[in-house]
């Protein structure tokens, strides 16, 4: 009995997570976990949906430069990444994650920050649903439009109002290179005028966006 309720549930999960997906591929999410928390926590949400081609090709560049250099290449998990994150994480001092675009993106659209070994799994195949499902492109429209990018603040649209004040259309590469350092912690790192670790990581994704364009890291965006 319990073992048919069991895999009724299982098979429904499949069904709607599949529908779901299928459903994004086109349509943009409404509100995701993380957006639930900060209208819950009183900050608001502040989010302006943006085409991909509508965005100025240096901030996925920018994204590509800070986040995951093999995002054209990989097939939504990059296993030299994740061996590097783990050796570095064995070594001690600060720890470092693995995750690429497509694992972030599954992250923020369909489940919610932290939650251990259970969260990761379903990260995982989520990440596996979007990379067949969707194509490169879409993956990145989505991450550049619900990754949260100050506090209460999601997409690069809302983002570049919010620090430039003016759309994410016109960004330049020091522009993208700043909100791209912001995405690991938005909700700690200034996006205009940045001090210290933000400032020089910031610098270090601008020198890194014309190697992004010039290698044609970005090609699957084209």
């Amino acid at each position: 009995m319990i073992l048919g309720w069991l895999g009724t549930l299982l098979i429904a999960f499949l069904l709607v997570s599949v529908a779901m997906t299928l459903i994004y591929r086109f349509v943009p999410p409404p509100i995701t976990w993380t957006m639930l928390g900060d209208v819950v926590s009183g900050h608001g949400v502040t989010k302006d949906w943006t085409p991909l081609d509508r965005i100025d090709p240096d901030m996925p560049r920018a994204a590509i430069a800070a986040e995951d250099s093999r995002f054209c290449s990989h097939s939504g998990f990059d296993y030299k990444a994740i061996a590097a994150a783990a050796y570095r994480n064995a070594k001690g001092g600060r720890i470092r994650g693995g995750s690429t675009i497509s694992q972030q993106t599954a992250k923020n659209v369909f489940l919610f920050q932290g939650g251990g070994y259970a969260r990761k799994a379903l990260e995982a195949y989520f990440t596996v649903l979007i990379e067949t499902l969707w194509s490169k492109r879409r993956i990145m429209e989505v991450y550049l439009n619900v990754a949260e990018t100050g506090i209460g603040t999601y997409g690069v649209e809302a983002g570049a109002h919010r620090y430039f004040k003016h759309g994410a259309g016109t960004l330049g590469p020091r522009e993208a290179a700043q909100i791209a350092a912001v995405l690991p912690l938005p909700k700690k790192r200034a996006g205009i005028a940045p001090r210290g670790f933000t400032g020089r990581y910031a610098g270090l994704i601008q020198r890194r966006i014309s190697a992004v364009r010039n290698q044609g890291l970005d090609a699957c965006l084209r």
